[in-house]
């Protein structure tokens, strides 16, 4: 194949602590360290084996957000991506709004497969993929956990509650990927240095022609509640009362 597509996310490392905004309409990013969202990090992995293995010829990354997203996208150059794109907008997005960029640039770019992570750590919404297969018309597959390339084709592994189950499809093609696709190289010092060189393409939304308008309000963003403290239990008698107690059981 010819390219391959890879959708990165930049999301709020998941080695650090949430902590909401006082009034409540967000999380607390100022300050914070961000990351490439672990699941696109991988997508982006399986890219670039991919390509290594003569398999396709250009890796291009792409991003959505403002403009810090070029640390991301420097990042995913440094990995091994041919070039990136940054389609800068300021404040959040929606997954429909996502997919509608994402479609634009496939059509302008034209890949043969399309990679992305299952779900961002951020919203967990996990509907991006699904909304940019509909919109392009591509194959889609869903939370891959092994890709095997064809001449015309994919085979994809993909973890369900039975157990797996691999499915044969057609290129052009999107496949969201799941955590036990790959393990992400590191980034080495020399990789870095190199990344500043290629191209990083910035775009406005507008000159794509698509509404930035958010479908939805955000009321307010709020902790969940603290977990209750457990209690021990001599035997099954007391676990039975204690269940039926809290209306758990007959």
């Amino acid at each position: 194949m010819e390219k391959i597509l890879v959708c990165l996310k930049r999301v709020v490392d998941y080695n650090v602590k949430i902590r909401i905004k006082p009034d409540e309409t967000d999380v607390v990013t100022e300050g914070v360290k961000m990351s490439i969202n672990p699941f696109d990090e991988i997508a982006l992995e399986e890219a670039l084996r991919i390509k290594e293995s003569g398999q396709a010829n250009e890796v291009i990354i792409v991003s959505v957000g403002p403009e810090d997203c070029q640390q991301q996208l420097r990042t995913g150059l440094a990995m091994g991506a041919d070039r990136a794109i940054l389609v800068e907008h300021s404040e959040n997005t929606e997954p429909l709004t996502v997919a509608k960029l994402l479609h634009q640039i496939v059509q302008q770019e034209q890949p043969e497969l399309i990679l992305l992570g299952k779900q961002a750590i951020d919203d967990d919404c996990n509907q991006t993929g699904q909304m940019l297969a509909e919109l392009c018309s591509y194959s889609q597959a869903t939370y891959a956990s092994k890709l095997s390339v064809g001449s015309n084709s994919l085979e994809v592994t993909r973890e369900v509650d039975q157990g797996l189950e691999t499915l044969e499809i057609d290129l052009p093609a999107i496949v969201t990927v799941d955590l036990r696709l790959n393990d992400p190289r590191y980034v080495k010092l020399p990789d870095i240095m190199k990344a500043k060189k290629k191209s990083l393409d910035v775009i406005n939304p507008n000159d794509l022609k698509i509404s930035m308008d958010p479908f939805f309000k955000v009321i307010s963003v709020t902790a969940p509640p603290p977990r209750e403290s457990g209690i021990k239990l001599s035997d099954a008698g007391e676990l039975f009362d204690a269940l039926k107690a809290k209306g758990l059981v007959d």
